[in-house]
């Protein structure tokens, strides 16, 4: 192996500086953002496969996918900031929480024609979000210093 191999500039994401305050949060979005990219990539392509599983109308199916493509593209692009932005951070954070809502909703409400597989899949999606939004509103509070009062 090229000595060059090795060094700091072959590596696609440098490690942050030791002690970072930012390491878990930037962590945590960049596994959110591959996540989203599977799960939007497997909606995407395999919407006509999944539609009679699921239940999902294949229009419903094709539109969640490429809108999770999109999001995973933006959370690749926020967690890659030198400095985390707030401001995107707690956007993030927010729509995880009504992404995890909504999830919800249209799995046990009756607005989408679901099997019980659509209803398990949405499910298990809200609990994703949901424990993602968590880490990343972790990661906030330990980034900024601050510590979670409850």
């Amino acid at each position: 192996m090229p000595a060059d191999a090795l060094s700091p500039a072959a590596s696609p994401a440098p490690a942050p500086p030791a002690g970072d305050p930012a390491a878990l949060l930037r962590t945590v979005l960049r596994v959110d953002s591959v996540g989203t990219a599977v799960s939007g990539g497997v909606l995407t392509a395999g919407c006509g496969l999944l539609a009679p599983l699921t239940g999902m109308p294949l229009a419903f199916a094709l539109a969640f996918g490429v809108f999770q493509l999109g999001g995973a593209a933006a959370l690749a692009l926020i967690a890659g900031y030198p400095v985390l932005p707030r401001a995107l951070v707690r956007a993030v954070i927010g729509v995880n929480l009504v992404s995890c809502a909504g999830c919800l909703v249209l799995a046990f409400s009756g607005l989408l024609p679901l099997t019980g597989a659509g209803r398990v899949l949405l499910a298990v999606g809200a609990l994703f979000v949901g424990v993602f939004a968590e880490l990343e509103l972790l990661g906030l509070r330990r980034m900024v210093g601050t510590r979670r009062r409850g």
